[in-house]
């Protein structure tokens, strides 16, 4: 059996692919079902791309180095109700476009939480999934007309994104008397249908109250590994927080913001994206937001990641 977090998904479209071509045998449908299985077979030419990528990564990945590898991108609304919701699957949106559109692969493990693999060159350099994405973690604020405003009135509302690495068990140890484990039924795609069993779980670590959820996958255990990993993931933020503390690190984590700090504003009357670590701004806001994030991250990399020079005086 292959150990290939893609494998689960192959089958099923394969089996999609095999249905619809039957449907395709009646003339009524034919044309629909051509346009259906060219969509599935684009689809599952992804998925084989990202688990021939899976099995390079996990070949050479060095565990000592989750930031090499894939992440977890998580997404919480803020302030601002419903239209922070509509807000916070803009931001959802536009990172699966990007992602769409640079071949990485893409797993749901919940609502607003996603799990991506892969890579793409940014200023001539390879980076990880993990390292893509790394600098988008914080808040998120928009000022825009919502669509239910009828006074034309600008609202601002925020979501907050989390990305997380990978971590291996070897580098995060979780005591299984410090988790507390509790299982739902899960209902489908879009509420549609209910599972009969008690596949979703809710993981509860103890020591530190962290809790993560996983629903998505049909089998509980698959929910089960993939709520462990989300933790051995929260968990490892926090030590790399404690640890930059102590190392008392010159650079004031511009480059790990946290999760309260606020990072970007993304302002529709006057079509501009603003990041306020490097102090840069774009102009392409509905591109951007419809997954053109590239020409960003190409700017932001540089930017974040530069060395800046130490607090210290020099003799």
């Amino acid at each position: 059996m292959s150990d290939s977090p893609y494998q689960a998904q192959l089958d099923e479209l394969a089996a999609k692919i095999a249905e619809t071509e039957l449907l395709g045998t009646d003339p009524e449908f034919a044309e629909m079902a051509t346009q259906e299985i060219e969509r599935l077979r684009a689809e599952k030419q992804m998925l084989e791309d990202a688990a021939s990528q899976f099995a390079a990564e996990s070949g050479a990945a060095n565990a000592d180095e989750p930031t090499k590898g894939p992440c977890t991108i998580e997404i919480r609304p803020g302030a601002g109700g419903d239209e922070a919701k509509i807000w916070a699957n803009d931001l959802l949106r536009m990172y699966l476009r990007f992602c769409e559109a640079q071949r990485f692969a893409v797993t749901f493990i919940d609502e607003l939480i996603v799990k991506i693999r892969g890579s793409v060159v940014i200023g001539g350099v390879t980076l990880s999934a993990f390292e893509t994405f790394q600098f988008e973690s914080g808040v998120h604020r928009v000022q825009r007309v919502p669509e239910t405003e009828s006074q034309g009135r600008i609202h601002t509302s925020t979501a907050s994104v989390a990305v997380l690495p990978e971590v291996a068990q070897s580098i995060i140890e979780i005591r299984d008397e410090d988790i507390e484990w509790q299982f739902m039924r899960s209902s489908g795609a879009g509420g549609q249908s209910v599972n009969k069993t008690s596949s979703a779980v809710r993981l509860t670590h103890k020591p530190s109250g962290l809790v993560t959820t996983a629903r998505q996958e049909k089998k509980q255990e698959q929910n089960r590994k993939i709520a462990l990993e989300l933790l051995r993931s929260q968990l490892w933020e926090i030590e790399e927080e404690k640890r930059q503390i102590t190392l008392g690190a010159a650079r004031s984590a511009i480059g790990r913001a946290k999760r309260a700090e606020k990072i970007r504003t993304y302002n529709f009357p006057q079509n501009r994206i603003t990041d306020h670590r490097s102090k840069q701004s774009w102009h392409n806001l509905s591109g951007i937001l419809d997954g053109n994030l590239l020409p960003v991250l190409e700017d932001l990399y540089p930017a974040l990641t530069a060395e800046e020079p130490s607090a210290e005086p020099v003799e």
